[in-house]
């Protein structure tokens, strides 16, 4: 079989077969994460002005945004997906360097509304996008990343699966689905190599071209069955040609969604192991950010290309420069929302500790990248006095998971100012009772 009837079959399989409990729970958390996130983006740029230009798609049809508004199914999958990723919030599978739950939850939200799902389809259909998608993502590796932004290309994927899941779509229908939205994958990481509102859409416009894809595949397009193995297909002109041989021989067996990394910083993920890093030689020697000389961070390579900006100006460019949050963290203690701040921005202290900090490739840790996401971090004080560590994960990576409390605290650090206190409480206990309502009418109200 092709790559496309594979995972065709398995998607119109998923919602009547028995899923393990804790891949559930661990689908509840992802879908946690993803709302925060949600929130989290949806008053900010430039998630405001993608509404305001979609405007005549709003205030009609079953699907909803964040707080409520109906849109046309795809326009709530766009707006909705550009939302989630906006703050640089939402959730990693780190082997597939790839954010599944902005473009997978929006689509499968938009779709399940439309069609009036229940919460335990929205649920399955949404482990089916993240289970195909990440396999796809790990499958092309790092030469996709190399020039393309996974997120909205292998995203593409994530979203057409999980709305083929909820339009019933069978095996057929939902190979063709995947083979139509791989004609549809795109986003460029030069998009975000300067300051730009374009990173956040890629999420949103593959959440709006799976959608696209699995309805058009309802009524019957076809796509190229052989699109990814195909000799001119996505394997060979988005990667190195990859084997596909194996790529799927555990789907259904292994769940990746139990192996989700949830960000404990609001930041591109590149640069949390040197934030983490620093934090604990700050906390295990108590040194105090004035007394820095120096700030010595090796890491993997793709690091440097992405978040190696050295004099960001913006919160956009700030969010991808390892100087500016190790920085920040070492003079505030973490990195928020609050970190990106103007007045943090054109803070003169922060400025002046980044000048102090050196950043360089460790070709062991970049052998290892995807799979580790490590950094070495060095501080040498004015004293002579030098302290260093080896971060080998992240904060939030499976291996050193957040606590189903710590997403907790998470979802309300970002709700609370966008829908207050009371509609908080009851939306995070809807979010963990999902699979047990009759609809999704709880979620967007």
């Amino acid at each position: 079989m092709y790559v496309t009837e594979q995972l065709g079959q398995f998607t119109a399989a998923i919602a009547t077969r028995t899923l393990p409990p804790d891949v559930v729970h661990h689908a509840k958390r992802a879908l946690v994460d993803w709302y925060g996130a949600l929130l989290a983006g949806y008053p900010m740029e430039p998630t405001t002005m993608v509404e305001k230009a979609l405007a005549q798609e709003l205030d009609q049809g079953k699907a909803r945004l964040a707080l409520g508004r109906p849109a046309a199914t795809r326009a709530a999958a766009l707006i909705n997906g550009t939302a989630s990723h906006t703050a640089e919030v939402d959730d990693i599978f780190r082997e597939a360097i790839y954010h599944p739950g902005a473009p997978t939850f929006s689509a499968a939200m938009a779709v399940g509304q439309a069609v009036g799902a229940s919460g335990d389809d929205f649920l399955r259909a949404s482990i089916a996008g993240y289970e195909t998608s990440t396999r796809i993502g790990r499958t092309m590796g790092r030469a996709h990343y190399q020039h393309w932004h996974n997120t909205g290309t292998v995203g593409t994927f994530g979203a057409a699966t999980a709305a083929a899941s909820l339009l019933r779509l069978d095996a057929r229908q939902s190979a063709n689905a995947l083979a139509v939205a791989a004609t549809f994958a795109a986003g460029l990481q030069q998009a975000f190599k300067m300051d730009s509102l374009a990173k956040p859409l890629h999420s949103g416009r593959a959440a709006e071209a799976g959608v696209t894809a699995a309805l058009m595949a309802q009524q019957g397009v076809t796509g190229s069955l052989d699109v990814f193995e195909g000799e001119v297909g996505l394997g060979q002109s988005m990667s190195d040609g990859p084997d596909w041989s194996h790529a799927f021989d555990d789907l259904g067996s292994v769940f990746n969604i139990n192996a989700m990394t949830f960000k404990n910083h609001t930041c591109c993920g590149h640069t949390f192991a040197p934030i983490d890093g620093a934090l604990e030689l700050q906390k295990r020697h108590a040194i105090r950010a004035e007394d820095i000389d120096s700030i010595r961070i090796a890491t993997y390579s793709p690091a440097l290309a992405v978040a190696g900006n050295m004099q960001p100006r913006t919160a956009s460019e700030a969010r991808f420069s390892i100087a500016y949050v190790v920085a920040t963290a070492l003079l505030h203690g973490s990195v928020r929302l609050a970190a990106f701040s103007q007045e943090r921005l054109d803070s003169p202290v922060i400025r002046a500790l980044m000048e102090r900090v050196q950043l360089e490739v460790e070709p062991q840790l970049d052998a290892a990248f995807p799979r580790q996401r490590a950094a070495q971090v060095r501080i040498t004080l004015r004293d002579g006095q030098t302290f260093a560590m080896l971060q080998p994960t992240r904060k939030g990576d499976p291996d050193m998971p957040l606590s189903d409390e710590e997403l907790n605290e998470k979802f309300r650090e970002f709700a609370l100012p966008v829908i207050g206190q009371p509609r908080s409480d009851e939306l995070i206990a809807a979010l963990w009772s999902i699979d047990q309502s009759a609809n999704l009418d709880p979620l967007a109200r």
